[in-house]
Order: C-alpha cells, then structure tokens, then sequence
C-alpha cells in the first residue's frame, strides 16, 4: 500500500501469551524485508494513546496491530488514532475495517464459527473434546477499505485490489 516505507510501528501487548513468539517472527519478517521494526507496547488504553505520539515523533511509515483480544476491544480508538495521526495500518481481522480500519489480513471470521459449529455438532453427537483434533484457521481473508485509504491520502494499487476478499467502499 505504501512502498516507500521503511519504518514499520507494531502495536503489541506484552501481557499476551504469544508476544515473545509474535515478535521473533514480525523481527524476521522485518529483516528479510529490510524493514526497520518499532515494537511499542501497550495493555491500557492510556498506553495506546502514547503510542501513537510516539509512532509520530519517531517517523513509522506504517503500523501493524497484532492480534489480541484488548485490542480488538479498543479497535474504535486505535482506529480513530490512527485516523487522527495519518498512519496507514493493517489490523488482523475484518472487525477492524469496519470501524474504519485501512487494511485487515487475518483468519476469516465466518470459518472460525463454522468450525466451532462443526466441534460442538461432534461433541453433541458423543465424541470426547479430548480426542477431537486441534484446528487452526484455514481461510484468511485481506480486506481493504477504500473510504479509509482516500482519508489518509492514499491509491490503492490495482494489484492489491484484485487481491482483495473484499473492498469497503
């Protein structure tokens, strides 16, 4: 969405279970991209408020939201901050582009219902939780919103629309 970046902001909450693997993998990601990562932690919603006056004293080109539950609970202020401060960001699920998120890439909503649905028929039928099969998402989805990128001042690429699941217009 924006090529030139060079300086990715990541928005993590250190109090998650999966932090420590989440940002070996995003500093990887980085590396091989030749992204500079800032990692900046927050678990209040203080925190993230700080966050963004930081993003925007340090130049990041863009944010990543990991995937967290408090997050997604404080999605319509994060999204309004990253309105307010002018910084193009890619959330992990659809929830958030439609509270004004720019981009999402993450898990489909939709099959991880279908898939508790499939679990919970199994179980009533009489199987053992114990002897189901640990399932992850198979179905990711990008959605980009359209609204959001020509607020920030942005084209959307061709390429990533054709890419796009879905296009909130």
């Amino acid at each position: 969405m924006v090529p030139s970046v060079t300086s990715i902001a990541v928005l993590s909450n250190p109090a998650s279970p999966t932090y420590e693997a989440d940002i070996t993998e995003l500093q990887t990601a980085a590396a091989l991209l030749g992204l500079h990562l800032m990692l900046l932690n927050a678990n209040s919603a203080r925190e993230i408020e700080a966050v963004f006056a930081t993003l925007s004293q340090q130049g990041a080109g863009g944010l990543f939201v990991s995937s967290d539950n408090f997050f997604l609970s404080r999605r319509g202020q994060i999204t309004t901050l990253a309105a307010r401060y002018v910084v193009p960001a890619i959330y992990p699920s659809r929830d958030w582009a439609e509270v004004g998120g720019l981009m999402t890439y993450g898990a489909s909503n939709a099959d991880s219902v279908r898939q508790v649905g499939v679990y919970a028929g199994r179980i009533l039928k009489g199987a053992s939780p114990v002897d189901l099969p640990v399932m992850q998402a198979v179905t990711v989805e990008f959605i980009i919103n359209l609204s959001t990128a020509r607020a920030l001042g942005l084209t959307v690429p061709a390429n990533l629309l054709a890419r796009a699941d879905e296009v909130i217009e």
